[in-house]
């Protein structure tokens, strides 16, 4: 692992050629020194920071966003399902809480993987009205190739088209500014 120190030299080493840096994990709010390297990234270099997260943390969220320009955030599925949609490790209020927090930016997006069985349109339509209003959601195709559990291995991805049709019907709705999909 890379200490503070060696980080910021190497963004500084790359400034001119990134203007951003992205926070992933994982849940990086989970990480005790994230206050600190956000607040050195913000100080010592003038690159803009994102962080991505699942808003369960939602108090430590409130400690770096000021040091943030961006916040993206997954939306696992309705608040009525989001025990089962996160293996009952999140709670939903703890999600609706940093929604809240998040909202507050001029710019982020809340994103959900679209997980047959998981999530699906009405679980969306329900996650939003429970939102309110948001700049920017980004639907996102699942990939069973791509997963951290076996047991989501093989399942189908939703077809294309019901994508396009959960994305209209969420505009149709004025849920979202924008509504972006990712194949």
């Amino acid at each position: 692992m890379l200490t503070h120190e060696e980080v910021i030299d190497e963004l500084l080493n790359r400034e001119g050629f990134i203007e951003a840096v992205s926070i992933t994990g994982g849940e990086p709010l989970i990480y005790s020194g994230i206050l600190e390297l956000v607040r050195r990234i913000k100080s010592e270099t003038s690159l803009s920071v994102k962080v991505d997260t699942n808003g369960t943390k939602p108090h430590m969220l409130k400690e770096v966003l000021p040091y943030l320009d961006y916040v993206a955030m997954d939306l696992k599925s309705s608040p009525s399902k989001y025990l089962k949609a996160t293996g009952e490790k999140a709670v939903f209020a703890d999600v609706r809480e940093s929604i809240g927090i998040i909202m507050s930016l001029p710019a982020y997006e809340f994103r959900t993987t679209m997980v047959p069985g998981i999530v699906d349109r009405d679980d969306v339509i329900e996650l939003l009205q429970e939102t309110g209003r948001i700049k920017r959601y980004v639907l996102q195709a699942f990939h069973s190739n791509k997963t951290l559990s076996a047991e989501f291995t093989n399942i189908p991805t939703y077809p294309k088209g019901y994508l396009e049709d959960t994305a209209d019907t969420v505009r149709e709705m004025n849920l979202a500014e924008e509504v972006v999909i990712r194949f």
